[in-house]
C-alpha cells in the first residue's frame, strides 16, 4: 500500500493555445470513478459545441483504475498522453478533461501527444495539489477526568484528533503514522498511570 499519493488541489480550469486551437484542461479531485465520471459528463456538456473533449482518471493510491479516452483524436495520441503526465506527476484520484476547440492547423501525432500532456502538466503547475499520507486510525479511551488533558496533550504534539465520543469513558479517535504506535501507546500508560486503552483501527490517507 503506498505510503503516500498526491491529488488534485482544487477543481479547475487552465487553458492554452498552440497554433491557434484552444486546449482547456478541467482537473478535479475524484474519490471514485463514479465522480470521475460524472466530471466527465459535466465537462462535455458544457462544452458540447468542441472538436473533441478527451479524458484520463486515476483512482487508488496504488493507481489501481485508469482510464482514458482520445474522443475522435487518432488513438494514443491524447488520453494516453494525459493519463501518462497524472502519472508521472505521481496525481491519484484525480480527472483531466482537455476541450479542443480546432483552429484549423492540424498538429500532426507529435504535436498532438505534446499538446495534451502539456495541457494536464500546465494546468496540475496552475491549481496546484497536495499530499496525502497513509495514517493509521487509533482509538484512545479514557476516563472523563483525564479525557481533556489527554486531547489537549495529543493536539499539541500535533497528532489528528478526528472525533471525540462522550459515554461511560471518553473515546478519541486519532490519526497517526504507524512508526508513531508504540510511542502513544508508551506515552499514554505513563500519562495516564495505565489508565487509558489503545485500540487499533484500520487506514486512511489524510492531509500530510
Amino acid at each position: 500500500m503506498q505510503d503516500e499519493y498526491r491529488t488534485v488541489a482544487r477543481e479547475g480550469v487552465h487553458e492554452i493555445e498552440i497554433n491557434r486551437s484552444r486546449f482547456l484542461c478541467a482537473l478535479a479531485p475524484a474519490a471514485t470513478e463514479r465522480e470521475a465520471q460524472d466530471f466527465i459528463a459535466r465537462v462535455r456538456r458544457e462544452h458540447a459545441d468542441a472538436t473533441h473533449n478527451c479524458t484520463a482518471y486515476v483512482i487508488g493510491a496504488d493507481a489501481a483504475v485508469q482510464r482514458a479516452s482520445d474522443d475522435g483524436e487518432p488513438g494514443g495520441t491524447a488520453g494516453v498522453p494525459m493519463l501518462q503526465m497524472l502519472l508521472r506527476r505521481d496525481v491519484r484520484y484525480a480527472v483531466a478533461v482537455v476541450t479542443r476547440y480546432y483552429g484549423g492547423v492540424k498538429l500532426g501525432a507529435g504535436g498532438l501527444i505534446r499538446a495534451y500532456g502539456g495541457a494536464v502538466g500546465e494546468a496540475l503547475d496552475a491549481l496546484g495539489t497536495v499530499t496525502r499520507r497513509r495514517f493509521r486510525i487509533a482509538t484512545v479511551t479514557v476516563d472523563h477526568q483525564r479525557a481533556g488533558k489527554v486531547q489537549n496533550d495529543l493536539r499539541a504534539t500535533r497528532r489528528q484528533v478526528r472525533e471525540v465520543r462522550y459515554g461511560e469513558a471518553v473515546a478519541i479517535e486519532i490519526a497517526l503514522p504507524d512508526a508513531d504506535v508504540e510511542a502513544l501507546r508508551a506515552w499514554l500508560a505513563d500519562t495516564t498511570a495505565g489508565t487509558a486503552a489503545l485500540d487499533l483501527g484500520g487506514e486512511a490517507y489524510g492531509p500530510a
